[in-house]
């Protein structure tokens, strides 16, 4: 792969770096039309967008999985692969209660201000199917939910094909209970099920989840009947090494992201006027000949690779800045001294026994986080992202009446008289 010097070539990388537009108009016009049949059809058409896009055929009874089917899918697991289920469950269900806030009451001279925090009432989860099977993302996703406080959870997941009892997902779905309200219905249409609600889906008020170009962009075009997460891009990462890390570690990591769909951005920063390009290269095709989605990761690393070349550690951190990088790996002697430089990054790894596939299973923190750039403003999904704040006010008489004359000049200013007098007419009935 070329080589680019920052800062020298700064306007190179930077292009490099642009955000790639994900809208595609004949996508958005297939998932507008399906918006509008599943808002006017409900289940009838969910069911015939299945048969047309899956398909499979289903009843509103078979769209709804049975919990039985879950149960036996957590019995029939290997003991090693429940083992790691429950160690992840709890790893993230232990990081995210740390995150719960639970408002506050402020109290003076006859006010009492409130924040009030409350869950979301329903919530849906996306768990991607087609490629492989995701029971991560149910985990991530679920937890933080449960977490929050959120009453009713509702997982859609596209038509299972080969033995349901053998879905990871579903068995997923048992150890965290939520396997009486899970469901086979997947694409756009089943987003839109989710957003206005159908006699067997349940609306709900936020959908979060990763899906494919069709997922996504129903739920940029329903944002505002429901919320989302985010609309989520390719997934990407960026290595800051110095010239002692390990090329056959920093090779693996690159491809660990590279191999999901092959449109990948990984980005390679090396530190120092030594730092070995070439010894990352040879570990890089040495490892891609033996991996089994070697043409997803090939393919990304011929469209979205880079390597980067920078003399100090401050050009690195300020390249993640630009990057702001999905996730972010250090590899140095100080890694804590780069990543405290680095404020655009969805999740920072430090150390050579930090690879970022511990954060996307086990760790605890939530592996569902900003991409394409979008790390310089959205933050990684939490249990935030499930609870809504209310403002209470209350003030007496005389708490009141001290406000009001301010309240009367402030609203005369803008012209909203009749705000000025809502506050006059009790003055008057007062006096």
């Amino acid at each position: 792969m070329k080589v680019l010097n920052f800062p020298q070539q700064r306007k190179a990388i930077e292009k490099t770096f642009a955000r790639r537009s994900h809208r595609d108009p004949r996508v958005e016009n297939i998932v507008a039309e399906i918006i509008a049949a599943v808002e006017a059809r409900g289940d009838a058409a969910i069911l015939d967008f299945t048969r047309q896009f899956d398909e499979v055929d289903l009843t509103p009874r078979t769209m709804k999985v049975d919990p039985a089917v879950c149960r036996r899918a957590w019995d029939a697991l290997p003991a090693n692969l429940a083992a790691a289920l429950e160690f992840a469950a709890d790893g993230i269900r232990r990081f995210h209660k740390r995150q719960l806030r639970t408002g506050f009451t402020m109290k003076r001279g006859g006010t009492e201000l409130t924040q009030r925090i409350r869950p979301l009432r329903a919530a849906g989860v996306y768990v991607p199917g087609g490629r492989a099977t995701y029971p991560s993302t149910l985990l991530m996703n679920v937890i933080p939910a449960q977490v929050a406080g959120v009453r009713e959870i509702t997982v859609v997941t596209p038509p299972v094909k080969q033995n349901p009892e053998t879905f990871v997902p579903f068995a997923a779905a048992h150890l965290l209970g939520v396997s009486d309200h899970i469901f086979q219905v997947g694409g756009a249409q089943a987003v839109a099920g989710l957003a206005f609600g159908t006699r067997t889906l349940s609306k709900v008020d936020k959908i979060v989840g990763p899906g494919n170009a069709f997922v996504a962009t129903a739920k940029r075009m329903l944002y505002g009947v429901i919320d989302i997460d985010s609309v989520a891009g390719e997934s990407e990462v960026l290595i800051i090494a110095d010239c002692d890390a390990n090329p056959a570690f920093i090779a693996a990591d690159l491809l660990a992201q590279a191999e999901h769909t092959g449109g990948e951005t990984v980005v390679l920063v090396g530190l120092g006027k030594d730092f070995d390009f070439a010894a990352v290269e040879a570990e890089i095709k040495k490892q891609l000949a033996a991996a089994p989605r070697r043409e997803q990761a090939a393919k990304s690393l011929k469209e979205g690779g880079i390597f980067i070349r920078v003399e100090t550690e401050a050009d690195a951190a300020e390249v993640a800045n630009l990057k702001a990088p999905e996730h972010m790996e250090v590899l140095t002697a100080s890694p804590e001294r780069i990543a405290d430089q680095v404020d655009n990054a969805g999740a920072i790894f430090l150390g050579p026994y930090t690879p970022e596939p511990i954060g996307d299973y086990v760790a605890g923190p939530n592996h569902v986080l900003p991409t394409g750039g979008t790390a310089r403003f959205f933050s990684p999904l939490g249990v935030d992202a499930f609870l809504k704040a209310s403002n209470v006010l209350r003030f007496d008489k005389a708490a009141f009446r001290r406000a009001a004359p301010h309240t009367i000049a402030l609203a005369e200013c803008e012209g909203l008289h009749a705000h000025a007098e809502s506050v006059r007419i009790r003055l008057a009935k007062d006096s």
